[in-house]
């Protein structure tokens, strides 16, 4: 599974970058047939929902046990169109986790971030680099303790045009939540790999 999301992420990771770099030396001024001409209309605010996959492990005096679960969770956030078609914007997400450590014993109950997104007005497409903080719920069976984990994530994505309100994203990230104190001197933190598709309603 770490092996698969790894391979998805650089692909996704490889796909946006390229996009980037072709969309910044041309600006689409004629829509494809059958795609959603969306230039400059990345700006504004929007609301989403998400669902994905995450794999990864436990860091600190569990470091290498691995966790993986499914996510699923809502966004909202505000993009703001720049001069030579950059688009800059900030968004956040809450996200339910099923994420747990490969005995059953260590969760990641949820999940949520506060990002600032980078990316390039490509007409019906946008591809962005992400980064911000994150946060997230840890819990341990037994002897049932919670903590609140706070760290950070990066990544990239690739979001395009399915409608003139509806947009498709497509997400990579890789997040690392800091070590907690669980007592008995136990202290474990999460880096998981993420791999996310969503939709978009822009307003």
């Amino acid at each position: 599974m770490n092996r698969f999301v790894i391979l998805l992420a650089a692909g996704v990771s490889a796909l946006t970058l390229a996009a980037a770099a072709q969309a910044a030396d041309l600006i689409i001024d004629a829509p494809v047939a059958g795609v959603v001409d969306a230039s400059g209309a990345w700006e504004g605010a929007f609301i989403g929902v998400f669902g994905g996959a995450a794999s990864g492990e436990l860091t600190g005096d569990f470091a290498g046990t691995s966790v993986s679960g499914a996510l699923l969770g809502v966004d909202a956030g505000v993009n703001f169109e720049l001069a030579d078609g950059v688009v800059a914007g900030l968004v956040a997400d809450i996200a339910w986790s099923s994420q747990v450590d490969e005995f059953d014993v260590i969760f990641l109950q949820w999940s949520g971030s506060l990002r600032g997104r980078i990316g390039i007005d490509g007409g019906a497409f946008m591809p962005y680099l992400t980064a911000g903080l994150a946060v997230g719920q840890g819990y341990v069976e037994p002897p049932d303790l919670g903590n609140l984990h706070v760290g950070w994530t990066a990544g990239a994505g690739l979001e395009f045009a399915a409608t003139d309100d509806v947009s498709i994203d497509l997400q990579y990230r890789y997040t690392n939540l800091g070590a907690k104190d669980y007592g008995g001197g136990a202290e474990f933190g999460f880096a998981t790999h993420q791999v996310t598709a969503g939709l978009h309603w822009n307003f």
